[in-house]
């Protein structure tokens, strides 16, 4: 990432770490590259086959292990500004064995959810022990955002926002999907993104594919076209926004359908509050779709939570028993599926607020119908 917060947030969310292995009765939380370590130090490092990893014992003093060829690139992150101590090291030496230095013998170690297969046997061989998955450690100081994760949260909401109010530039009958969507991803960048993490242009029978992506289908002027977007603002924070569109007023039993989604989409952000439980927010879109005959139509959760990760905790399906607080974040994305026909579905990001829910997304959520030429 191209720029981080300042260190100081960063020294806070180390110490919480080191307060929240103790708790969980661990020796230790060895964090490598990814989601994790960005939020501990604002470090975009990647994983390579030698081991670079933070590691923050319960008690005593965090450290980062790294080849001594990394050792800028960790410095150039807020662990070089906090004084956190490097454990360089070099071909030949073995960095687990480094990396476990000052913990008890045989500890029980959290390790993030990132680490490779390649990294995380010979930190078993050299533990002894089954390790944990410092995400269960971590998962409410990523899932409850501060104030400055949540401003990062709204500039990424206002960016992906200016796209879509762009979309009559790109989409329009006798192109491609491919096509639409490589200009969606170059307006991502202009807009403020640091790269476009996915673009999804779903027109006809391929918008009944919510995972679809893109592809060479030509776009007709009586499809529907689900736009699902997003990527990174500095400092790593993501945008997620899905808008439906059309060239021309909709068949009845469509407009019907989509009538009954815009309605679902807004009775669950409604249910968004403190003390509530995930699954209610779930279960507020999946009944008012219910209700209209459409159950069957919606076949994914309502929702995802969303930061440094496009999709990560708290998720918004049912069975999730776990009670909204302020801070969190995610998206509230029901959608409706039509297979070999046409779909779409409704996205905006939510942060919970003492009394409701703040929507990062302002365009309309109306079928929006553009211009055929």
């Amino acid at each position: 990432m191209a720029s981080r917060f300042p260190s100081p947030v960063y020294e806070r969310r180390i110490a919480r770490a080191a307060e929240l292995a103790a708790a969980a009765g661990v020796a230790g939380l060895v964090i490598t590259p990814g989601p994790d370590l960005a939020y501990l130090i604002g470090s975009d490092a990647q994983t390579f086959e030698r081991l670079s990893a933070l590691v923050i014992p319960a008690t005593g003093a965090p450290r980062l292990v790294t080849p001594r060829l990394e050792v800028a690139t960790f410095a150039a992150s807020a662990a070089g500004d906090l004084g956190v101590g490097f454990a360089p090291w070099v071909d030949g030496e073995d960095p687990y064995v480094l990396a476990l230095a000052g913990l008890p013998s045989n500890p029980v170690v959290a390790v993030s959810d990132s680490m490779s297969a390649g990294h995380l046997v010979p930190l078993m061989s050299a533990t002894g022990t089954a390790p944990m998955l410092a995400t269960d450690i971590l998962r409410d100081l990523r899932m409850i955002k501060d104030d400055d994760e949540i401003a990062a949260l709204r500039r990424a909401g206002a960016a992906i926002d200016r796209v879509h109010a762009r979309m009559g530039e790109w989409l329009r009958p006798g192109r491609t999907e491919a096509a639409v969507a490589a200009d969606i991803a170059d307006a991502l960048i202009a807009e403020g993104h640091t790269v476009a993490a996915f673009v999804i242009v779903g027109s006809g029978p391929n918008g009944a594919d919510p995972h679809h992506e893109h592809s060479d289908r030509e776009i007709t002027a009586d499809d529907i076209v689900v736009i699902d977007i997003g990527g990174p603002v500095d400092p790593g924070y993501n945008s997620d926004c899905t808008r439906t569109y059309c060239f021309a007023a909709p068949p009845a039993d469509v407009a019907r359908a989509y009538a009954e989604l815009e309605a679902a989409q807004a009775k669950a952000v409604a249910a968004v509050r403190p003390g509530v439980s995930a699954e209610s927010v779930d279960a507020a879109a999946r009944d008012s779709l219910a209700a209209a005959g459409l159950a069957d139509r919606f076949i994914h959760r309502t929702g995802h939570g969303i930061g440094l990760s496009v999709h990560e905790e708290p998720f918004i399906v049912a069975g999730n028993d776990l009670l909204l607080r302020p801070g969190m974040a995610f998206s509230v994305e029901p959608g409706v599926y039509f297979d070999g026909q046409w779909g779409a579905r409704i996205e905006d990001i939510v942060i919970v607020t003492d009394d409701g829910c703040e929507q990062l997304n302002k365009r309309s959520r109306a079928l929006t119908v553009l211009p055929a030429q």
